[in-house]
């Protein structure tokens, strides 16, 4: 039996949650198909979801066709949670990423699709709803081409589109202008049926036709297109027969050694943690013990990053170096709808996995290799303090939080033990709602939140240097270091190097310099994070092990780690305030579609928006305006639009990348000892010592 772990996407209420219960309905899994607006689909299986009537959180449900398993994966639709969808394209074989026959292309499918091709993954496009009012076969299958990738042939026509008797007629060899097309898209790819098609007044054989279609497929060359109707399940068997014809199985070696990748955790009636893991190569059994833990990984559309650290000691847990080790207690499988406890688990499959009791999102288990996690898209651009009411109950909202967290890691809270407050990461307001209903109902907290603002990022603008000596004013440390800080090219995250020695201290005071530099970059001369740097170790010196004659360790006559972490933060601020910062701003790529009578009084709103149009192109009655705009003002852009439109405009925007701040730079409140200031921070060490030693 083969596996196939098939992702479903789409721009929200395109219907893949439907097309997910005609699936499971047609391959019997399920004897009557749910609804998403009654609330009762396999997928939408929390109590938000069903209320909403959209996905927010990935669900896995397992159908059987011929002799593959496959893991369907349904993902949210909704922008302000495409976190989920990130860690789910991790582990597909295969996607299927449906578009609205009556909206067509929008905004989250370009996203979607631009990533799907970026990762080569197998994908085909299902175009839904085509027995909706104002369905459009051929200007959807257009906009696919001009808007998301050329490389696209329609698989059938649709009869009566926009009907409730619509009905869909997949193509055959018969087709001549079918086969003609096919031909065409093939040869671009395949050298040798390229040369057959000019050789041959013939048509090719249409086996060799469809073999190269599969194979190109595969590839990620191609994408073919399907139409029809989740709702009515017209267009769905030539969907099906697609996705067992077109689409690779998933491989890996089960005798190999254990590797996976956790894209999902959850907790389970006794609170216990249930991470999803998919295996790429090995066997897993129960009461095996497991490594696992988090890797370096690259980056994709997201800018900035951080330092990944790797090996260490593993024990029960977690170490400092981020990597455990555990027993696996129990292992799920999924089958036929349900997850069914299995004694092992092999490569190719998905498994819930159940002991692993410090586990995260995005670790690897087992060896690492492929299943490594990557950041395709933007982190969040948003963020808002979360305020507890009544405020006594400050740490049951961070508990509550912190458990959030553990599902959506980018949610990041952000601990003001200055202000006594804490913060979330945000994508959208809608994703706010859905944490304040979360605290509610899960957890019996009732909160607040303040204004949303934008996160930016610093990034150095030159270099520079400092260096401190060991207990020589003003060094009140028994520690020596020097930091350089120099910048480093767009997307590359933080960088640390060494031009000491790396035996000239030992090593946990090495690592306590680097882990220092980390964390301190997280608020920097304007109070935000820092990257796209390298900081590099200039000067190094500490105080060997010492005791007066026939005592013990004395710490005051020998360097410890936290002189090293005290004084880290002094001279890395000194050396990034000589090498200057700027500020830089999340931009957003807008596409607005209105009124062509209405270019006018929509440009000076615009501009008040700090936004930056590109030329206008009318289309008879319509104008198509593209640019940039400010992620803070996306926002107040969507909720002016109607007024500015008379209903008519259409807004589609998403990240496109980090811009300089002009005018005003924006200052974001620290949290931590601002080592900025000298006095206040040494004050502020004093005091933290002195409780500690309390």
């Amino acid at each position: 039996m083969h596996t196939l772990n098939l992702g479903i996407l789409a721009h929200v209420d395109a219907g893949k949650t439907s097309l997910t219960e005609r699936l499971l309905h047609t391959a019997g899994v399920i004897d009557e198909i749910g609804s998403v607006d009654d609330g009762n689909t396999q997928t939408d299986s929390l109590a938000l979801e069903r209320q909403r009537g959209i996905t927010i959180k990935s669900a896995v449900v397992s159908f059987v066709l011929d002799d593959i398993t496959i893991n369907l994966i349904d993902t949210p639709g909704h922008p302000d949670f495409i976190a989920e969808v990130e860690r789910v394209l991790n582990v597909l074989d295969g996607a299927v990423l449906v578009v609205s026959a009556v909206e067509g292309v929008q905004a989250q499918t370009r996203v979607l699709m631009r990533t799907l091709r970026r990762l080569r993954i197998p994908t085909l496009i299902f175009v839904n709803k085509v027995d909706r009012g104002g369905a459009r076969e051929e200007s959807v299958l257009r906009g696919i081409s001009e808007r998301l990738t050329p490389a696209v042939v329609a698989m059938g026509s649709v009869d009566g589109a926009g009907g409730r008797a619509a009905r869909c007629m997949p193509y055959t060899a018969a087709d001549a202008d079918f086969t003609d097309r096919l031909t065409e898209l093939l040869a671009d790819h395949d050298d040798a049926l390229l040369a057959a098609y000019v050789e041959s007044a013939a048509p090719l054989p249409y086996g060799w036709l469809r073999e190269a279609l599969s194979a190109q497929t595969g590839r990620a060359l191609v994408h073919p297109v399907f139409f029809g109707s989740a709702i009515t399940g017209t267009g769905v068997d030539a969907l099906i027969s697609g996705i067992k014809e077109l689409l690779p199985v998933g491989e890996g070696d089960a005798d190999g050694p254990v590797s996976g990748a956790v894209f999902k955790v959850e907790r389970g009636p006794g609170g216990e943690k249930i991470a999803y893991v998919r295996m790429f190569s090995g066997t897993l059994r129960i009461r095996d013990r497991l490594p696992f833990g988090r890797r370096e990984g690259k980056h994709g559309d997201g800018e900035g990053g951080g330092t990944g650290k790797s090996g260490g000691r593993r024990g029960e847990g977690k170490g400092d170096d981020g990597l455990g080790e555990a027993k696996v207690t129990g292992i799920s499988v999924f089958d036929r709808g349900a997850a069914v406890s299995e004694p092992a688990v092999g490569a190719g499959r998905i498994a819930k996995l159940r002991g692993l009791g410090d586990i995260r999102i995005g670790d690897t288990v087992g060896e690492p290799g492929t299943s490594a996690p990557d950041r395709w898209f933007a982190p969040p651009t948003l963020e808002s303090v979360v305020v507890p009411r009544p405020p006594a109950s400050r740490g049951e909202l961070h508990f509550a939080l912190a458990q959030l967290a553990e599902q959506d890691p980018l949610i990041n809270l952000r601990q003001d033990d200055i202000r006594k407050e804490v913060s979330v990461s945000l994508y959208g307001e809608v994703q706010k709602e859905v944490i304040q209903a979360t605290l509610a109902d899960e957890f019996g907290i009732d909160v607040a939140f303040r204004e949303t603002t934008t996160i930016c990022l610093e990034r150095p603008n030159g270099s520079g240097s400092a260096y401190e000596v060991g207990d020589q004013d003003p060094n009140p440390f028994l520690a020596t270091i020097g930091l350089r800080v120099d910048p480093a090219p767009i997307g590359s995250g933080i960088g640390y190097r060494l031009e000491v020695e790396l035996g000239s201290m030992p090593f946990s005071l090495m690592r306590a310099v680097e882990e220092t530099v980390g964390e301190t970059l997280r608020q920097g001369i304007h109070g935000w994070q820092v990257t796209d740097c390298v900081v590099t170790m200039t000067h190094s010196g500490y105080w060997p092990r010492q005791s007066h004659s026939h005592a013990v360790f004395d710490k005051s006559m020998s360097s410890t780690a936290g002189d090293f972490r005290n004084l880290t933060p002094l001279v890395l601020m000194s050396a990034l305030q000589q090498a200057g910062t700027t500020v830089y701003e999340p931009m957003h790529r807008f596409r607005l579609e209105f009124p062509a009578d209405l270019l006018g009084p929509l440009l000076p709103v615009l501009a008040h928006l700090r936004a930056v149009p590109g030329t206008p192109t009318v289309r008879g009655a319509a104008c198509v305006l593209e640019g940039e705009i400010p992620a803070a003002r996306v926002h107040e852009l969507q909720q002016q639009l109607p007024s500015l439109t008379r209903g008519e405009g259409v807004l589609e925007s998403d990240f496109d990348c980090y811009r300089a701040v002009v005018g005003t730079v924006p200052d974001r409140p620290r949290t931590d000892r601002d080592p900025l200031n000298r006095k206040e921070y040494l004050l502020q060490t004093v005091r933290r010592v002195a409780a500690r030693r309390d």
